[in-house]
């Protein structure tokens, strides 16, 4: 049995509350707090994903390992996290980046012209189009990387690369209204070139604009913060693409059993 007082002294080390933690477990609060009481035990697939949550083995938290010591493996681990997004995703290469015009633009095609898409919704859009990729193909389709922050996922390579459009002429900035507040909207000056997509992409990028492009800023932001993978980054740190595979249902894209989830 694991030490309630010690998955108490986890959360409350990382700023998790009972639902959130409870949210990955698939898992009710009262559940949840059950365990965390010494009520009810953790099953063993529910271990390993608390520990994969603290940064922490399996090992150390079966054993109760002292605090001081996992305190260390979590900052280990996280640091650890940053130095790989750093070299692996912050520098995108540029096939990558070169991808990364053709969706912006061929997403902007498809939904820019709506007065909801804005650039807090386009934002979210383009988390959604690479994490739900990443989810139900375990590849990346852009591979952007996005920062959590108060109103959601945000892609830190966005301003650059949209300046770089404008440059070349690709792409256009408009301030405009959407119920009184000012909104910042993206205009294409060209179409997307296709044969940097795939059919299964373009697909994959036509289905989550059907689910998600008539939904307003504060409804994307709502539903971000829904996802798993924003819940457990750190603030204004990236957000890791691994974390997708503890998505519960309600942002989760794949059918664990077989067939990608339509939703």
């Amino acid at each position: 049995m694991i030490k309630p007082e010690l998955l108490k002294l986890l959360r409350e080390k990382k700023g998790f509350s009972q639902e959130e933690v409870a949210r990955q477990l698939d898992l009710s609060r009262p559940s949840y707090s059950l365990i965390e009481k010494g009520e009810k035990d953790l099953t063993l697939s529910q271990a390993k994903i608390v520990s994969d949550l603290y940064g922490i083995t399996l090992d150390s938290l079966i054993k109760g390992s002292p605090t001081q010591q996992i305190e260390v493996d979590i900052k280990k681990t996280f640091k650890e996290t940053l130095k790989k997004e750093e070299t692996i995703r912050i520098s995108i290469p540029q096939k990558k980046l070169d991808k990364f015009k053709e969706v912006l633009l061929y997403i902007l095609e498809k939904v820019g012209g709506k007065s909801n898409v804005g650039m807090g919704v386009l934002y979210k859009l383009l988390y959604f189009i690479d994490f739900d990729y990443y989810e139900k193909y375990e590849d990346q389709l852009v591979g952007a990387t996005y920062i959590k922050n108060h109103f959601g996922p945000t892609p830190v390579e966005f301003i650059k690369l949209a300046k770089q459009m404008m440059d070349q002429d690709e792409l256009e900035e408009v301030k405009s209204k959407y119920f009184e507040k000012e909104q910042t909207k993206y205009l294409p000056h060209r179409s997307a070139n296709l044969s940097k997509l795939s059919a299964q992409e373009i697909k994959h990028i036509d289905d989550v604009l059907a689910r998600l492009s008539d939904k307003n800023a504060s409804e994307m932001r709502d539903y971000s913060h829904k996802d798993v993978p924003w819940i457990v980054a750190e603030d204004g740190k990236p957000i890791e693409y691994e974390s997708v595979f503890y998505r519960t249902g309600d942002t989760s894209v794949r059918d664990y059993d077989g067939a990608t989830n339509n939703l």
